[in-house]
């Protein structure tokens, strides 16, 4: 969380600055930026890509309930609080 708000700063302010500030080394925000993504991360992404598209086709009508439904029936296994977190 540390880094990602770091990144999402260093245009704003000075990365030695930032990394004072958040109590991070800058030799950690180099190794969290060539880390590759977890595997949840990673699933995340998929399911996100399956929310995206089934609520483009429901013209973005659809809430957590139906869309956990629609992601079911598609075959994609996702719960609701999942769905939730990542609309």
């Amino acid at each position: 969380m540390r880094f990602r708000f770091v990144e999402e700063q260093r245009g704003a302010f000075p990365v030695d600055r930032l990394c004072r500030v958040m109590n991070v080394s800058p030799r950690g925000l180099r190794a969290f930026r060539s880390r590759p993504a977890s595997r949840r991360q990673h699933m995340d992404m998929v399911v996100l890509a399956h929310i995206k598209e089934q609520s483009r086709l429901s013209l973005g009508s659809y809430g957590r309930p139906r869309m956990t439904e629609e992601l079911k029936e598609v075959g994609v296994d996702v719960g609701h609080r999942r769905v939730g977190r990542l609309l």
